[in-house]
């Protein structure tokens, strides 16, 4: 329905905009160029749209400044690692009254037992771990799942995403077969020698690869959201625990994205009885630091296993894991921020804001859609898709970076991998507003 050649012209047209609006971020990209691969402290910093990335200077709440001085609404929040919001005064403190005690002693303090109990509380699990990252806490999970079960292969789901995890960089091709996922490098083994793969909401096909009998655990999103949100269908999830269950095969639930559901995320307000529970980025208010929960039965298993004299070489750890830094920040976050209260203000304007691009969808009769999963909202350009594949089938790279390209130069930033909006209690209407002003204005100027 698009004239791509018109597409093509207003890319190139956006392209020079953001040159001319960026001689500082140009600069200092030239220069970081010098010493980074890439120009960049991590290679996807470099995938957001325009010819070299944005240097920020400040961020408060739900915007930051660039270097220079273009002030953005911030719809990323860190891909959800800052979506309690920015510059958040309680962590802040927190870190630098610890900082003064001690980062790091191997050893725990006050608020590690605080922040065990909370996390139990929040998400049902009764047992707790800390991790750095939410891909440091998956390893460790699928060890234990392996250990536990003695079984080798791990079941995910097409196009999921669960950080830097080898087992999860797999899917299906055309022909149904386990291969690398476009884009892996360097994979340690063919994942086919690790990893089962099925479609989201595929029930069917997930019994077919748990009944092989080899298959450790499943871990999974309970809905999609690195490929775009992709909500389960009634029933699946409860299956999912039945078939688990029948198989005696352990179930991961990774909330590190749909902890946006609520404080408890997607596990705790489904009521998913997951066997482990992982969640990272936020819980930190923007301080690297991840947590794994566990049943009562797996921790009194595990806790046989882990209190041998072999500890330092089971391959779960890491010598700053569970940092006194890092644990202030979690307790002073969960303490002040992702309560009831905090979603009661996001999550209506994720609805507000998926309402706005939903109006602009109908008003060009354009045969794309818009999902929410609790305070995140995300547009896609195609029908709403039921599983990963379908998803990825649905991604117009030009479309996406024409899109994105005309927010930045407005003053918008949505997450660079896929068009999704995150809310914060920081947020308020007027953000929302201008968004959906801005959406439309580059629809009504790309339909022409």
């Amino acid at each position: 329905m698009l004239d791509r050649t018109r597409l093509t012209n207003l890319l190139e047209a956006e392209e020079r905009l953001f040159i001319e609006q960026h001689p500082k971020s140009a600069e200092l990209a030239h220069a970081a160029g010098e010493n980074l691969l890439g120009g960049v402290p991590m290679p996807w910093m470099s995938r957001w749209p325009g010819a070299f990335p944005l240097f920020f200077r400040e961020a408060y709440g739900a915007h930051f400044t660039d270097v220079d001085g273009i002030e953005y609404h911030d719809f990323c929040l860190g891909d959800t690692g800052a979506m309690v919001g920015h510059g958040l005064v309680a962590v802040a403190e927190a870190l630098y009254h610890q900082a003064l005690r001690g980062i790091t002693t191997m050893l725990p303090n006050d608020d590690a037992a605080w922040v065990g109990a909370e996390l139990a509380r929040r998400f049902g699990l009764p047992s707790w771990q800390m991790a750095m990252t939410a891909t440091d806490a998956n390893r460790f999970v699928l060890r234990f799942a392996r250990h536990l079960t003695g079984r080798s292969k791990v079941v995910v789901m097409d196009w999921c995403y669960h950080g830097t995890v080898d087992e999860a960089f797999a899917v299906l091709d055309e022909s149904g077969a386990v291969i690398a996922r476009p884009g892996s490098l360097g994979p340690q083994v063919d994942p086919s020698l690790t990893t089962r793969v099925v479609q989201f909401n595929d029930i069917d096909a997930l019994e077919q690869a748990l009944a092989c009998g080899d298959v450790a655990c499943v871990l999974m999103e309970p809905a999609l959201t690195n490929i775009g949100i992709v909500l389960p269908q009634p029933g699946y999830l409860p299956a999912v625990r039945e078939l688990t269950r029948k198989y005696g095969v352990l179930l991961i639930i990774d909330e590190t994205h749909t902890i946006c559901v609520g404080p408890g995320g997607a596990a705790r307000a489904w009521d998913i009885d997951a066997d482990f529970i992982v969640v990272g980025k936020t819980i930190g208010g923007g301080m690297p630091a991840a947590a794994y929960g566990m049943s009562a039965e797996i921790a009194h298993r595990l806790g046989l296993a882990l209190g041998s004299d072999s500890i330092d070489t089971s391959g779960v750890g890491g010598t700053l894991t569970g940092n006194a830094l890092a644990v202030a920040a979690v307790r002073a976050t969960l303490t002040t921020c992702l309560r009831e209260e905090d979603f009661a203000v996001a999550i209506p304007l994720a609805t507000s804001w998926a309402n706005g691009v939903a109006k602009v969808i109908a008003d060009f009769e354009l045969p794309w859609h818009v999902q929410q999963l609790g305070c995140r909202s995300e547009y896609w350009f195609c029908p709403p898709p039921t599983n990963g594949a379908q998803a990825a089938a649905g991604v117009d790279r030009d479309l996406d970076l024409f899109m994105h390209l005309w927010a930045v130069n407005r003053g918008i930033l949505l997450t660079p991998f896929h068009n999704m909006a995150l809310m914060s209690p920081h947020h308020d209407q007027s953000d929302v507003d201008v968004h959906t002003m801005v959406f439309r204005d580059a629809v009504t100027t790309l339909v022409g």
